[in-house]
């Protein structure tokens, strides 16, 4: 029989009172209280104390009485009854696409906004959150969340650049391309996989505009698997190519050092795509690929080993990016805006 979704009440904590001290494991009161076995470790924890015995030896326990007084203070602070308790099936719901989808709780809200779901209560993007940090879910923690609270800040330290870029600085890239009004501008990057085991690496283009993002899995961390990637663009799309890929920015990596293989001129010396360079140690210049980079990482962790990764499993984190609830874009996803950008071209 599956978990519910509800509060404990004052006979549950009896009930766990009565497991603990028999000496009852979390999951078994879990599966007997039908709830997630996360619930319990919480409410062991809202009713614990150390209790004294006979021989002035004290045992930590729990006590059913304690973790209820708590409970209804807690009631008070939080204010009246919790809308999302009313509708279990919006709860599971959020809690599916947050935890088994990765999607950001602005996000979930958003997919349910765009498949014109209908649930008896609606709440907003701060409410949610708020019931997160509640620890309110099940399922759902803060640790579920890509951006959490600020923490303090620390002077940044400035290094000078090992050596200089490989062509033309981002300083004389066309001002306009900033306003992310034109289709076609794309910021790369790579990613790494687990240090000293990982051969492979990921290459990763993202579109300024519709933010789509194309991600490839290369065999090396050099520039020729670079060109290779930007080489089988070039082949897919033909003379559409320089249509699509107008420019692209990236960093002073090694790997982006070969600046007239990717640029590529044909045989009346015109070139394929503008390359532009990135000041050292200035990712906010590439603030798209960042961004997408850091949700590539909700699915593939850092000290993942890419040597172990398929062609099918990149594709389907592309897939899931592409098809994330943007919103920037009111809800709309990146495939959506791409396709729409596609037609125009084609």
């Amino acid at each position: 029989m599956g978990r519910i979704f509800r509060q404990l009440t004052i006979t549950d904590r009896r009930k766990i009172e009565k497991m603990y001290l028999s000496g009852e494991k979390a999951k078994d009161m879990a599966d007997t209280l039908r709830v997630n076995v996360s619930t319990i470790y919480r409410e062991l924890k809202r009713g614990r104390y150390m209790h004294r015995n006979s021989d002035w030896t004290e045992t930590e326990r729990y006590s059913a009485d304690i973790a209820e007084e708590k409970y209804q203070e807690n009631l008070k602070a939080k204010g009246p009854v919790l809308k999302i308790g009313k509708d279990i099936e919006l709860a599971n719901y959020i809690e599916e696409k947050i935890a088994d989808d990765g999607y950001s709780p602005e996000a979930a809200l958003l997919d349910i906004k765009r498949k014109n779901l209908n649930f008896s209560v609606t709440i907003t993007k701060q409410t949610l959150y708020k019931y997160i940090y509640d620890g309110i879910f099940m399922r759902v923690t803060a640790d579920n969340l890509a951006i959490k609270r600020k923490r303090k800040s620390y002077h940044k330290i400035h290094r000078k650049a090992k050596r200089a870029a490989a062509g033309t600085s981002i300083e004389h890239r066309p001002v306009d391309i900033d306003t992310r009004e034109e289709f076609g501008h794309w910021e790369m990057d790579s990613v790494m996989g687990q240090q000293g085991k990982s051969k492979n690496a990921l290459v990763v283009l993202t579109e300024r505009k519709t933010r789509y993002e194309k991600i490839f899995k290369v065999k090396d961390h050099t520039a020729a698997s670079v060109v290779k990637c930007i080489n089988s663009l070039e082949r897919k799309w033909g003379r559409l190519f320089s249509d699509i890929f107008k420019t692209i920015t990236v960093d002073n990596g090694t790997e982006f050092a070969d600046c007239e293989g990717i640029e590529k001129k044909d045989k009346k010396g015109k070139k394929r795509t503008e390359v532009y360079y990135c000041h050292p140690y200035c990712s906010a210049e590439r603030g798209s690929n960042e961004n997408q980079n850091r949700m590539i990482r909700r699915h593939i962790p850092k000290g993942t080993n890419f040597d172990r990764k398929t062609k099918k499993d990149i594709q389907k984190v592309e897939d899931w990016l592409n098809n994330y609830p943007r919103p920037m874009f009111g809800g709309r996803s990146s495939q959506e805006l791409y396709e729409e950008e596609m037609r125009l071209i084609i």
